[in-house]
């Protein structure tokens, strides 16, 4: 889905004074709780400018204010995980790792709520995600982001170059597939990179119909739709091999970029001449991509519309279980999913001020201006949320501008949710933390081995068997017996229902 790393100083220190005026505001305002709100996302120019406003809305609706805090991509997990191990106070959080969280006692339970106070949210969300994010315990401790049920792998390709060489994209479903395309367009377009990858790859087991228990960096795998599928190394598998080593030929060949294993992963870079790139994505993705890029591209989605564990809990906001006001911070959450002023605030900034609203009522971006006063249609916003980590899609406003969203957007994405499949694994969360050693071992192995074998950049015979070796020594072999059992017994239950 996304990698999120180490922290820097700088943005500590500005949220901490940040956060220090917010209080000193509150606490001037007996009648008026503050929220104190962590999320991903670099700081906008007009963090502080958009929190204000947010502020006079809420506390006209429902008597709070909120301290809005974005921590960058790059630092955003680190900064929690400190924040949660130290005991510094925040009510509401952008839940990366959802579950190991809740195994630590940091996520308030929220089922209670959920048929009370924030009862107008749960009937909006789809009940799947609910299903989803319920743990083994049969408790909800976050709040889904309310969007596509599932996001299928897809292809994406340049337009131009689909037209010019007459390319039948949705030919192209396995990775050995894209060979003569990958050798003709280095041989015909050298300013072309054929294949873009990163650090953190794509999941090509996905093509085999494999899922991953918990994530990537624990290599245990199971197939999807096969109920009763054993849990296995995915490295030890024969469709593993296969995808290294068409992965190794490809680098060989040039197709691949030679700094993949050390590139970190971001989004699409603005007019990048990229020929193939996987992302993950739901209906109509194609139209933000090209967007990113600065021109055309067309998508062919490669895997199953599957509703995984995975994908429905790639955007959770959740409570602190240390929160002091748990009845406001459900309040919030209820109105960011139920009002559409307000959840259009958090994702668009100010009307007027970050975008303007043409003739269709579709959102229209203010861009930055130069010294000159002229647009500048590559920098960056003032202000932009992040769509996936903030609450319900449904009640937001559709994108105009130069290449607009479809006006029934929305009802596409309806229709696109009614067809998903559930996986046979959804809602499974395997309980490792009586296991931590061994987790942290994996985990160096996987960092030393995965990015090299996955980008092609390292000799697979030579560098395979010493990774599987290696996992070996740091105990995958007894994670992957009390998976087994854990999802044995998850089945059991699970199927007396």
């Amino acid at each position: 889905m996304f990698l999120i790393t180490t922290m820097g100083v700088v943005l500590s220190l500005t949220g901490c004074s940040w956060f220090a005026g917010h209080r000193e505001e509150s606490l001037s305002d007996e009648d008026t709780v503050n929220l104190i709100y962590y999320t991903i996302g670099e700081p906008d120019k007009d963090l502080k400018i958009v929190n204000d406003k947010i502020n006079e809305i809420l506390a006209q609706k429902i008597g709070i204010t909120m301290t809005y805090i974005k921590v960058g991509w790059q630092e955003y997990e680190e900064r929690l995980n400190t924040m949660v191990s130290a005991g510094t106070p925040f009510d509401i959080a952008f839940a990366p790792e959802y579950a190991t969280y809740i195994q630590r006692g940091a996520w308030l339970r929220l089922d209670d709520y959920l048929s009370s106070v924030s009862k107008e949210m749960y009937d909006a969300i789809d009940p799947i995600f609910w299903e989803g994010v319920r743990m083994n315990d049969g408790g909800i401790y976050g709040v889904p982001t309310n969007k596509e049920l599932a996001t299928r792998e897809q292809w994406m390709y340049p337009e131009e170059l689909v037209r010019k060489y007459n390319i039948d994209i949705s030919r192209y479903n396995t990775l050995e597939s894209l060979e003569p395309l990958l050798k003709m367009i280095k041989e015909k377009e050298p300013s072309y990179q054929p294949m873009e990858l990163d650090k953190d790859s794509n999941n090509f087991f996905a093509l085999d119909g494999y899922e991953y228990i918990i994530d990537k960096k624990l290599p245990l795998m199971v197939l999807s739709q096969d109920p009763d599928a054993p849990v296995v190394n995915i490295f030890e598998t024969k469709e593993a091999r296969k995808v290294l080593n068409t992965l190794r030929r490809y680098y060989t060949a040039g197709y691949i970029n030679e700094d993949a294993a050390l590139r970190e992963t971001q989004g699409l870079k603005r007019n990048e001449r990229v020929f193939w790139k996987a992302a993950g994505g739901g209906p109509l993705s194609e139209n933000s991509w090209s967007k990113d890029r600065g021109y055309k591209v067309v998508a062919h989605p490669v895997t199953p519309l599957l509703v995984t564990t995975e994908s429905v809990r790639g955007g959770i906001m959740a409570v602190s279980a240390d929160t002091k006001h748990p009845v406001e911070v459900m309040k919030f959450l209820n109105v960011l999913n139920t009002d559409p002023e307000v959840r259009n605030l958090f994702n668009y900034g100010i009307e007027g001020v970050h975008y303007n609203l043409d003739s269709n009522g579709q959102v229209v971006l203010i861009r930055p201006k130069d010294s000159n006063g002229e647009s500048v249609s590559d920098a960056p916003p003032d202000y932009s949320g992040v769509q996936y980590t903030q609450g319900n899609w449904f009640i937001l406003k559709t994108m105009g501008g130069d290449a607009p969203d479809p006006l029934d957007k929305w009802e596409q994405f309806r229709g696109s949710n009614s067809q998903a499949l559930k996986s046979s694994l959804l809602g499974f969360t395997p309980d490792l933390s009586r296991m931590p050693i061994q987790r942290k071992n994996i985990e160096m192995v996987w960092e030393k081995y995965y990015p090299s074998l996955m980008t092609g950049s390292l000799d697979v015979d030579a560098e395979l068997p010493k990774f599987n070796e290696e996992l070996k020594q740091a105990g995958i072999d007894e994670v992957r017996a009390e998976v087994q059992k854990q999802l044995d017994d998850w089945r059991t239950e699970h199927n007396r229902k």
